[in-house]
């Protein structure tokens, strides 16, 4: 579908559709809701057009310009950051101990069975849309708007968790507290009354290199997080050198399993951003054979560093004395190397800022992609001539991501992240799963409906284990009746639906046992999450499905519909 080249504070720059020409064409369109809804339920887009007419929706196409090299240290600029720095202090002091090492790898093991489902995707569909491209192809546009609000949700809240760390660690590093830099509003409540200026002023900042370059963010990317791997692996040798082996081994586990799940799913947000690699396919040069090396290679390396840095920090001290703002400089502080929580804090912030970085390029291209279906305004997905990025989304996102981090506190965000972030990896492994055994008009009727009775089971089991992890402190009987029921409906689906389609170019192993235990993996953590933040997931849920059904339904719906006209014209011509 061709776009008309707007100014940029025009209606038609934001809602161009047929249905918001005029109110009477409104009223309309809202009498005819559930014959739309049930339209955008069962509409499927295809994978070639997601990867050529849509994206033509852009008016300039972004720049491919990255190879492997740039997507490893994107991943792991994007991802090691906040969530080692201060999460790892908060969660071994509150939840897991010295088990904490456990807890890592258990979000780790998650993460990576997310991203052997996301590189299968990205390879086969190389778009700036990430999962909400993958799940709009396999599950349809409802269920992928719901994912795009997961997802955008996921990055804003990232960004503002990210940013808000980065002024802790600066105020380390100029040896004061963090709330020091900080205006309190006595007037506020609770968690969003301490107000962060250098939280807004840097993420204005990583916008704009954002903007200027995507490959010069990636040299700057890559020097800075080798520069970062350089200081961890200081961290780790010093840190050892005072290392107390009682520390980690005299009540390794003082709050039992439940802590160390509990602190999973929150330690979960430390590896999040290595979904914003997948939305950089469509800059990278050779999909098929840089995302897998990229995705996988970053994720090993930031699974094993994570793990040596719980490691070394619970030997340094005991979990009862660990700093939950700064744990390692102030750990180093506690053994007498005072000289090394400098080091540890220019670690940080560097580490924190190239977090930020890849947060705020994914979440403009995710933003991008989802404009460009019209579910988001469409001056969203213009991308700039000159630099080849998108500049409006970029800074649209930018902003909200200051609101939030201005405001709110490290310890609402983390567990509301969480949530998003598990929910939507768990819809991307749904999606493969379809796209790996169901091709409309091929797949028969026998195995359609196999297919549909085993999802079912396998996500009901899954939420039944989560539920009775939630409700019950010391059973044992549920969790054999509902991981028996997981393991029968993954072996059935294997044995007794035929696999329709063949990825062509990388794919996933393990099928379909691996993104059944994707799917297995996040609902139980999701079950290890707190019942304040699921209720404060619900109200964004529920504003989600009201601009759905006010704007972003009529305008997906107008302009599939206008999509579909003129390829039927070209057809006949």
């Amino acid at each position: 579908m061709k776009e008309k080249n707007r100014g940029c504070c025009s209606k038609d720059d934001f809602l161009p559709e047929e249905s918001f020409k005029n109110w009477g064409n409104y009223f309309n369109a809202l009498k005819e809701t559930k014959l739309r809804l049930k339209d955008r339920l069962f509409a499927r887009s295809q994978a070639d057009e997601e990867i050529n007419q849509i994206c033509a929706r852009s008016k300039n196409e972004m720049r491919k310009t990255l190879t492997w090299w740039d997507l490893i240290w994107f991943g792991i600029g994007s991802v090691m950051g906040a969530g080692i720095f201060v999460l790892t202090g908060l969660e071994a002091r509150q939840e897991a101990g010295p088990a904490v090492v456990l807890a890592f790898l258990v979000s780790g093991i998650s993460a990576m069975l997310s991203v052997f489902c996301y590189t299968e995707f990205a390879v086969e569909i190389p778009v700036a849309g990430g999962s909400f491209a993958y799940v709009r192809v396999e599950l349809g546009d409802f269920v992928a708007f719901i994912a795009a609000g997961n997802i955008l949700f996921e990055y804003v809240v990232s960004g503002a968790s990210v940013a808000r760390s980065w002024t802790s660690y600066f105020a380390t590093l100029c040896n004061h507290n963090p709330n020091d830099f900080r205006i309190l509003a006595s007037s506020l409540p609770e968690n969003y009354n301490y107000l962060d200026p250098l939280a807004v002023l840097i993420s204005f900042i990583v916008a704009a290199g954002a903007i200027i370059s995507t490959k010069g963010s990636s040299r700057f990317n890559s020097i800075a997080s080798i520069l970062h791997i350089v200081i961890v692996v200081f961290i780790i040798i010093a840190g050892l050198t005072k290392a107390n082996p009682a520390n980690f081994t005299e009540n390794f586990a003082p709050f039992g399993a439940r802590g160390v799940f509990t602190a999973s799913a929150v330690l979960f947000f430390a590896y999040i951003g290595f979904d914003g690699v997948a939305t950089l396919a469509e800059e990278t040069k050779n999909p098929a054979r840089d995302i897998p090396i990229g995705l996988i290679g970053s994720m090993s390396i930031t699974i094993t560093v994570y793990c040596l840095l719980a490691v070394t920090l619970c030997l340094m001290q005991s979990y009862t004395t660990i700093d939950v703002n700064a744990p390692y400089s102030v750990a180093f502080q506690a053994v007498g190397m005072n000289w090394a929580k400098y080091i540890v804090s220019i670690g940080a912030v560097k580490a924190m800022t190239t977090v930020l970085l890849g947060n705020i390029i994914g979440q403009a291209r995710y933003f991008t992609h989802i404009a460009r279906t019209h579910m988001a305004p469409p001056w969203l997905a213009i991308i700039n001539e000159k630099t080849g990025t998108p500049m409006n989304a970029t800074i649209i996102m930018t902003l909200a991501n200051c609101i939030i981090g201005f405001f709110t506190d490290l310890s609402v965000l983390s567990n509301l992240l969480s949530i998003s972030t598990l929910s939507i990896f768990s819809l991307v492994a749904l999606a493969l799963l379809v796209r790996r055994y169901y091709v409309s008009g091929e797949t028969s009727v026998s195995d359609r409906n196999k297919l549909i009775g085993f999802l079912a089971l396998i996500i009901g089991s899954s939420v039944a284990t989560a539920a009775y992890w939630a409700v019950s402190k010391n059973g044992w009987i549920g969790f054999v009746v509902t991981v028996s029921i997981w393991f029968l409906a993954t072996l059935g689906l294997k044995l007794t639906v035929k696999e329709a389609r063949k990825p062509k170019l990388w794919g996933t192993p393990l099928m379909p046992w691996l993104p059944s235990a994707t799917i297995a993996f996040n609902i139980f953590l999701l079950g290890s999450i707190d019942a304040a933040s699921f209720i404060r997931f619900a109200v964004w849920s529920v504003i989600l499905l009201i601009y759905y059904f006010l704007v972003g339904l009529h305008a997906s719906y107008d302009t599939a519909k206008e999509a579909s006209q003129e390829k039927d014209v070209d057809a006949n011509i």
